[in-house]
């Protein structure tokens, strides 16, 4: 379990420690994402975050870009509804120089203007080139259905009309709103002791700017009403990526594991009803699954595909049959006691790096999780009883209440897919490059 120490004012740290291999991996996270950005802003916060490492104070992007490599190190940037992350890893022997250099890209960027118009001008047509991805499209339409008006609906790197809007100003605002000491977690794991962790943990801590972070007071989203399906049309499409789903749970919730459980059964293994029916049966799509998404607040339950044209508005009908008697019937003894032995059995290759467990634990902080949820995974996991399991189902998920969002070719495909959902409450057709 990795150790836990207050770096005062809010920040936090963690460290796990292994000498299993000369590697430090580092990690600096806040807990506010991409539904803090303002309104008209969409994409604002991962920007900013991506001019971190484009110019600081004495070093142009190539020169940062040379002394990580010539380190040894590496440095990636993620960013989700709720939280930000830098993620940096580096041979042990180059440890502190890596971190001097991390703690001047967090405390020191110059946000100059020729770099924010690079990148402007890189992000937009990123944008434009996410367009070839169908699933990419997909899951894109279904967030923006899915959660209206809610700020869920919001992606991290934004909408191409935002972007091109984006100021100097705009990206100041925006790092000088998340990248803030009060709202830090760091973490170190790897060849690193308790005491150098600490030590090097507020060294970066002074490096990073004082401030107040966002407000949390984003509201839990509502469940859709009603099936509603939203067709992405996109020319000449052979292959029709299906994502459907409703409101899943919160791993506060008391039904939140049998859920879990249940939605495994349905989808999440190779040997799922999913795959069963829809792979092995039918041969419809090469993948399918179902998963539950977690995040600070409630968010979704989803199933997907990816079958022909031809295959399309079956397998849409047969997902929703599955679905449907899935809440109806539950899963079996046998089913139940399957995933809870396949879960366990797994469990050890999600803890069995340093890196992994450090992960766990500040996943825990930033999404402020359940203390045991990654450490009491195994005892969560065979504590579920059938009747739990069954009747967590029926409380979550509502068959009557989905997003049905396809990417295809409407032209020939759309009637046949509206034929195929019983009691369809509406239709929206969406260009595939709407903005």
């Amino acid at each position: 379990m990795s150790e836990r120490f207050d770096l005062g004012g809010g920040a936090v740290g963690f460290v796990e420690s292994s000498t299993a291999v000369p590697l430090v991996t580092i990690v600096l996270a806040w807990r506010s994402g991409a539904t803090s950005d303002p309104e008209g802003k969409d994409g604002i916060g991962r920007f900013a975050a991506r001019m971190l490492r484009r110019g600081i104070e004495g070093m142009t992007a190539p020169e940062i870009e040379t002394a990580i490599d010539t380190l040894g190190g590496e440095l990636g940037l993620d960013v989700s509804p709720s939280t930000m992350s830098l993620h940096g890893q580096v041979i042990r022997r180059n440890l502190q120089p890596f971190c001097d250099l991390l703690g001047r890209i967090v405390g020191k960027p110059t946000f100059a203007e020729e770099e924010i118009a690079r990148l402007r001008r890189e992000t937009a047509a990123e944008l434009v080139d996410a367009r070839d991805n169908d699933r990419a499209l997909v899951n894109i339409a279904f967030r923006r259905a899915m959660f209206g008006g809610h700020p869920f609906a919001r992606g991290a790197a934004g909408r191409i009309s935002t972007v091109e809007t984006f100021t100097r100003e705009d990206a100041v605002a925006a790092y000088r709103r998340h990248f803030v000491r009060s709202d830090l977690i760091m973490g170190f794991a790897g060849a690193i002791t308790v005491a150098e962790a600490k030590a090097i943990g507020a060294e970066l801590l002074a490096a990073v700017p004082e401030g107040t972070p966002p407000a949390d007071g984003m509201p839990e989203p509502e469940r859709p009403r009603g099936r509603r399906l939203v067709f992405v049309d996109k020319p000449e499409r052979t292959q029709t990526p299906i994502l459907i789903g409703t409101l899943g749970s919160s791993p506060h919730d008391p039904d939140h594991f049998p859920l879990v459980l249940a939605t495994a059964v349905f989808g999440g293994t190779f040997t799922s009803r999913m795959m069963r029916e829809i792979r092995s049966k039918r041969g419809w799509s090469y993948g399918t699954s179902a998963r539950l998404s977690i995040e600070r607040r409630r968010h979704a339950f989803t199933m997907s595909a990816a079958p022909a044209v031809a295959d399309c508005a079956p397998c849409v009908k047969l997902e929703l049959e599955l679905l449907e008697a899935l809440v109806e019937k539950g899963i079996t003894a046998r089913e139940l006691s399957f995933i809870k032995n396949f879960l366990v059995r797994s469990h050890a290759f999600d803890v069995d790096t340093a890196p992994k467990r450090l992960g766990h634990a500040i996943e825990i902080e930033l999404l402020k999780l359940p203390a045991d949820y990654h450490t009491g995974f195994i005892d969560h996991v065979k504590k579920v009883e059938l009747d739990a399991a069954n009747a967590a189902l029926k409380e979550r998920l509502t068959p009557k209440d989905l997003v049905i969002t396809v990417v295809g070719t409407a032209e020939g495909l759309l009637d046949t897919v509206k034929a195929a959902i019983p009691d369809l409450a509406a239709a929206e057709v969406v260009p595939f490059d709407r903005d």
